[in-house]
């Protein structure tokens, strides 16, 4: 299939531009390497080495995991145990700590993380024949370790100002608290009140926890040392969840003027309602897309952004199996664009999140209009 193929297909099914391009550009770094041949040992007795492998360096980064990675010094790994939660289909309840398991090759109480096959990478009940099921797995894995911290974050940050507020609410804030101050005023009076409209009260609280939450967990995400390097919001369960309460709100407190035009469309000719009910179908659907492309939006862009970080991490230990000099040469290159990356990473980080909460405001504006008479009325 050709490049121009790939492009095009994965752009009609709703990846963003931005997404489309690096993910190409993680094919085309990443299958050479695939593709080579693992090298041997010269001599009488040959084995095949040890080799680098781009896709388990890039994906065990940016993925889950059941134990956070801090460091690694040699072949010593510095990670820090989560908390294993799963029922067994037939033995009950199971709560241990994934330290039990050594990189996932040893089984515990009858579990085990699946290193191969379609479960490779999670929780597993190994049967008595040997087979491999999934229990119920509510764990704290990286990811959700991640978003308690930074709801954490979140309560002592807000709670401490409002602490500030009623000691001395005549008192202007400082230093931190004041620069959390003007973000609210400015996401209130240029994003929420312009873009929600009338009864912006009722949905400021939402949409200002929404933005904070996505700040917050762009910036982890950015962090490489713990509490960051969790890539909660290039996560698409994550970015699916915002997206569906987003759902929720927008259609739930929706007012009667907004289903009369999906369903009734009294702006369209009647040939395109009667008798195939063209427009009222696509309007249908634009509901469920709105969210959706809110979506994909985040998670293409925060995937791509610690995607391509990686692929330039990769790429020293790629050159530096075929000549350590070639590596040296490549590191330097490597190093210069992921820090480059990384400075992008942070305008992006505040992007994204402005981006999710505009949208997410006027999608609610656009979901109380309000009744054509009085539009009839302030056009005369």
């Amino acid at each position: 299939m050709k490049i121009d193929s790939i492009y095009i297909g994965l752009h009609r099914v709703g990846i963003p531009t931005q997404g489309v391009k690096l993910l190409l550009l993680l094919l085309l770094v990443v299958l050479p390497a695939f593709a080579s041949e693992p090298a041997q040992k010269e001599g009488n007795e040959t084995a095949k080495e040890e080799k680098f492998n781009p896709g388990e360096f890039i994906f065990g980064h940016i993925g889950d995991a059941y134990s956070w990675h801090v460091t690694k010094f040699g072949k010593t790994e510095i990670s820090i145990p989560l908390l294993i939660l799963a029922k067994s289909q037939s033995r009950g309840w199971f709560v241990f700590s994934s330290a039990k398991f050594h990189h996932g090759e040893s089984a515990y109480q009858g579990f085990e993380i699946a290193s191969e096959g379609s479960f490779k990478g999670k929780l597993v009940e190994v049967l008595q024949d040997g087979q491999q099921i999934r229990p119920l797995d509510l764990s704290i894995t990286k990811n959700v370790a991640s978003l308690l911290i930074s709801a954490m974050l979140l309560l002592w940050i807000f709670l401490s100002l409002a602490k500030f507020y009623k000691r001395d609410p005549m008192k202007a804030p400082k230093g931190f608290q004041g620069a959390i101050e003007f973000v609210i005023v400015f996401m209130l009076d240029e994003v929420i009140k312009p873009g929600v409209g009338k009864g912006y009260a009722k949905y400021a609280p939402y949409l200002l926890t929404l933005f904070f939450f996505i700040l917050i967990n762009n910036m982890l995400g950015i962090i490489p040392l713990f509490p960051g390097g969790a890539n909660l919001t290039g996560n698409i369960a994550t970015t699916m969840v915002l997206a569906v309460l987003s759902l929720l709100i927008i259609n739930v407190f929706a007012n009667k003027e907004y289903w009369k035009e999906i369903f009734l469309v009294p702006t369209m000719p009647s040939w395109l309602r009667f008798p195939i009910p063209l427009m009222p179908f696509l309007e249908l659907v634009s509901v469920f897309t709105k969210p959706l492309a809110l979506c994909i939006r985040l998670f293409a862009n925060m995937l791509a952004g610690h995607m391509i970080a990686m692929v330039f991490m990769a790429m020293i230990f790629i050159f530096g199996a075929i000549s350590p000099l070639m590596g040296t040469g490549v590191s330097i290159f490597a190093l210069f664009f992921a820090i480059f990356m990384n400075l992008l990473e942070l305008l992006v980080i505040f992007l994204q999140a402005y981006v999710f909460t505009m949208l997410t405001s006027f999608f609610i504006g656009m979901a109380h209009p309000e009744p054509h008479e009085v539009h009839a009325v302030a056009h005369q």
